[in-house]
């Protein structure tokens, strides 16, 4: 028994906070369906559906089997073919070959050639029900899974309301649910009549490569991480998973008892980051105020995790970074109130949550980007996908080569143009694989039935629009915002900007003494004051001021 102990598994976390959408899935979506799609794919794997599903035929069975929106079809498939992490250099190749097409034909002939695992994806689409929302708890006051579950935030209390991000509700999830997803995985001989696993059934080698997807641990705690399906074949776990090299397939009744005896907390999760995660003294301590920032990084990162940083309760501050803690960080930002962050790394992904008055600045972010439960926040980010919930009076400048996600509970949602650029803003990019063409930012989804309301948005009138100013000093080559701006916004710029010239002009010839000169300007200056507590600029000005030399912020 003490070899098997020796393996230690644990639920991987970027499935959960890039590939689960922050939404209950249709009821199409269930297990039920699941098993029947699993069958069907099998049945025609002639045709592109088994061991890889073609676009084609994954929209043939979402569109005429499980009756889901066309739209819905593909922003499934592309959230699970963006997850597996193509390198940049396919990401752009692909992003250019989506611009060039000039119609919707020429553009699903492009989407034709992609194609899917179908053991994986089925797995992608299971893991969906982790969004599902129970009435009978929601009534009842039960948190699901279970009390004992709940894992601390960075206040101390439970942060249990996010399952995506909760790293032990990952685990007990797929607790919950294993027999289910590794009879998904079955082939049809190894079912029974009621498409049920036997004490008999074999679980294939490509199955458990396919729950690889999921799971990933390590051998006798040695830093190296392996995917699961090399840890089933260590030589010391054959007889605990019931492995047979005659038949290349694990006995279904010991592979699960194996699996559930070395599954444990993610080392790498947010519970870990949280509990031994190395603190970041990023923020300033604001003078007249007993809150102190709270940020996190879980130092313990191996190369084939991505890293974890997590921000609380930052408050009436300016904090900017671009460090190497951030390069393809998952960021958490919680509960930050009145301040502007500016993170200007490329990132994996953001999560901003219970966030209000705030400004964040992101460099590119490979994956997605969600805001949730936020009132009153600007987000001016170049990304891969954006979504939103629960959101009230926030408003999203961004570059985008997919549709904007508005899932439920949103209200006064303004959209607009990415319009801002740091000197290594295109090479950032670049290293995500993120181009300036296609960029949707203007074409949101509509996803929850109660948000098909599209008064729930607008896109931000030009009137409206200002260009915004990174006011940092950093090397690099980009001088100006990439791609550009449509032109209803260039124009609108370019009027106020030629309002200044004869404004200028009008107070240059107007043959002021002397002394009106000086009245005039303290006038003006304080008419500028004015404007800037009235916005809240003022904050944000003061606190760009650099700290005295005595309390620098940490490096990290």
């Amino acid at each position: 028994m003490e070899a098997a102990a020796a393996v230690r598994l644990w639920v991987k976390t970027e499935p959960f906070v890039v590939g689960v959408l922050p939404a209950p899935p249709p009821a199409r979506l269930g297990p039920h369906y699941l098993r029947k799609m699993a069958a069907y794919a099998r049945a025609r794997a002639a045709e592109g559906c088994f061991p890889r599903l073609s676009w084609p035929r994954w929209r043939h069975i979402a569109c005429g089997k499980l009756q889901l929106d066309r739209g819905l079809a593909w922003l499934y498939f592309e959230l699970f073919h963006s997850l597996l992490r193509p390198d940049p250099p396919r990401s752009l190749e692909w992003a250019e070959a989506e611009a060039t097409c000039a119609s919707a034909e020429e553009l699903e002939r492009e989407r034709s050639k992609l194609s899917v695992d179908t053991l994986q994806f089925l797995l992608f689409l299971y893991i969906q029900q982790v969004s599902k929302v129970s009435l009978r708890r929601s009534l009842i006051g039960e948190e699901w899974p279970s009390p004992r579950t709940k894992s601390p935030s960075l206040t101390g209390k439970s942060a249990s309301e996010n399952k995506i991000w909760n790293d032990q509700d990952h685990r007990a999830f797929v607790q919950s649910h294993l027999l289910e997803m590794l009879e998904l995985l079955l082939e049809p001989e190894q079912l029974s009549a009621s498409s049920h696993s036997t004490h008999s059934s074999l679980v294939s080698y490509e199955a458990v490569c396919a729950l690889s997807f999921l799971i990933e641990g390590t051998v006798n705690k040695c830093r190296t991480v392996h995917p699961l399906h090399e840890l089933a074949l260590w030589q010391s776990c054959l007889r605990q998973n019931g492995y047979s090299k005659i038949s290349r397939a694990f006995s279904f009744p010991r592979l699960e008892s194996w699996l559930r005896s070395c599954l444990t907390t993610n080392p790498f999760g947010m519970t870990a980051c949280l509990k031994s995660g190395k603190k970041l003294a990023w923020a300033q301590q604001v003078e007249g105020t007993t809150r102190r920032a709270k940020i996190a990084c879980n130092t313990c990162v191996v190369p084939e995790v991505f890293p974890m940083v997590i921000m609380s309760q930052v408050y009436k501050q300016t904090l900017a970074k671009s460090s190497d803690t951030l390069v393809g960080a998952h960021v958490r930002i919680h509960r930050c109130n009145e301040s502007f962050i500016y993170l200007l790394s490329p990132l994996r992904s953001v999560t901003i949550e219970k966030c209000r008055n705030s400004t964040f600045v992101l460099g590119p972010v490979q994956a997605s980007v969600h805001v949730h439960s936020c009132d009153n926040v600007k987000v001016i980010v170049v990304c891969h996908r954006l979504s939103l919930s629960s959101t009230a009076g926030c408003t999203f400048y961004t570059l985008t080569p997919t549709q904007p996600l508005i899932l439920s509970g949103n209200q006064a949602v303004s959209f607009a143009p990415f319009h801002t650029h740091y000197p290594m803003l295109e090479d950032h990019m670049a290293q995500v694989g993120l181009a300036t063409l296609p960029n949707y930012w203007d074409s949101p989804m509509l996803v929850c039935k109660d948000s098909s309301d599209t008064s729930v948005f607008r896109l931000l009138p030009p009137s409206d629009f200002y260009t915004f100013v990174i006011p940092f000093e950093m090397e690099g080559d980009t001088t100006e915002t990439p791609g550009g701006l449509p032109h209803a916004y260039q124009k609108a710029l370019s009027q106020r900007e030629q309002n200044v010239q004869i404004w200028q002009k009008t107070v240059k010839e107007a043959g002021l003494t002397k002394e009106q000169r000086k009245q005039f300007q303290i006038l003006v200056e304080t008419k500028f004051y004015e404007w800037l507590v009235q916005t809240g600029n003022r904050q944000q000005l003061d606190s760009l001021v650099p700290p005295a030399v005595g309390s620098k912020q940490a490096a990290g």
